[in-house]
């Protein structure tokens, strides 16, 4: 039996390769306005901290081959072939999908790799690569909207609280908390009815529940420079309200990422264990999803279960 091929359109933000494209990706984020050179070395500086530059490059491009790795090893019907599409830097999510019209394949899945669903996420997206699909023709992209719900994901950040919490003697459980953070939005959001706060506090519950984590909270992170008010709490403010309220352990599960990256390697492991050491308090991060084979497993349940919706809707 013939195998039908299928494009697999793995988006994600996107991060320089080198240092020579950290000024062009910082002004494509912000839509063509180059950075004063205070805030250009401001995020050369971020990067020095983390080693020079973030690993997001290698590990979403490797994120992108296991998926069709594992895809191929769990069904014989299909054979997926993986293609990058970046929001911010080159391949450009268009180009992602111009390779796979390249490629002669006319079908295809597209996941964003953010678990929760956003207006300002995974929608923007989707929408880019629909209309370049749209502009090339006989292409069709099958989109997925958000995963956060995969079990296999919260299987990932429940076993890995699991493993954290066996460091953390019983006496001093019941005064550590879990702080399950998430890339901070516009507030505006809540007026568009936009579900992303909603499912963040789902994933929470259910891996707390999972896990069976005694104290957790939820908070926000890394928000944007902007005048307009962002999604809060902090997760700065927050915790020092925690430890106010007795807490001396503190784990951070940043789960709307899916990958060391700035975000975590900075925002939290730089600049909230600055936090955590000022206030005498203990910091701990379970590693992240990367490439660990259940975190796959969840992206690959995901695309299969697009796949069986295009079917039904057939």
């Amino acid at each position: 039996m013939t195998k039908q091929r299928m494009g697999l359109l793995v988006m994600a933000y996107g991060t320089p390769h080198s240092p020579d494209e950290v000024e062009s990706y910082y002004t494509h984020i912000r839509r063509g306005r180059k950075p004063t050179p205070e805030l250009l070395s401001e995020l050369i500086e971020r990067y020095e901290r983390i080693g020079g530059l973030s690993p997001l490059a290698r590990i979403t491009d490797e994120q992108a081959h296991a998926l069709a790795a594992k895809l191929n090893e769990m069904q014989d019907t299909i054979t997926f072939t993986a293609f990058l599409g970046l929001k911010h830097i080159t391949p450009f999510i268009e180009d992602g999908v111009k390779n796979m019209r390249e490629a002669e394949i006319s079908d295809a899945v597209s996941i964003v790799l953010a678990p929760h669903y956003s207006t300002f996420s995974a929608q923007s997206y989707n929408d880019r690569a629909h209309a370049k699909a749209a502009a090339l023709g006989n292409i069709r992209i099958h989109s997925i909207d958000s995963w956060y719900d995969q079990p296999a994901f919260i299987r990932y950040w429940a076993d890995r609280l699991r493993e954290t919490f066996s460091q953390i003697s019983e006496a001093d459980q019941d005064r550590t908390i879990v702080l399950f953070t998430a890339h901070s939005l516009p507030e505006r959001i809540k007026q568009m009815n936009d579900p992303y706060p909603e499912q963040i506090a789902h994933t929470a519950r259910m891996i707390a529940e999972k896990a069976d984590v005694r104290h957790y909270t939820t908070a926000w992170q890394s928000a944007g420079r902007t005048p307009e008010p962002w999604l809060g709490p902090d997760v700065q403010d927050r915790m020092r309200e925690l430890h106010a309220e007795g807490y001396t352990t503190m784990v951070f599960c940043p789960v709307g990422f899916v990958s060391d990256h700035l975000e975590v390697l900075y925002d939290n492991d730089i600049e909230c264990k600055q936090i955590a050491d000022e206030l005498n308090i203990r910091y701990l991060r379970p590693p992240m999803p990367n490439t660990h084979d259940t975190f796959i497993e969840g992206l690959a349940n995901a695309v299969l279960d697009q796949i069986a919706k295009k079917e039904r809707d057939e």
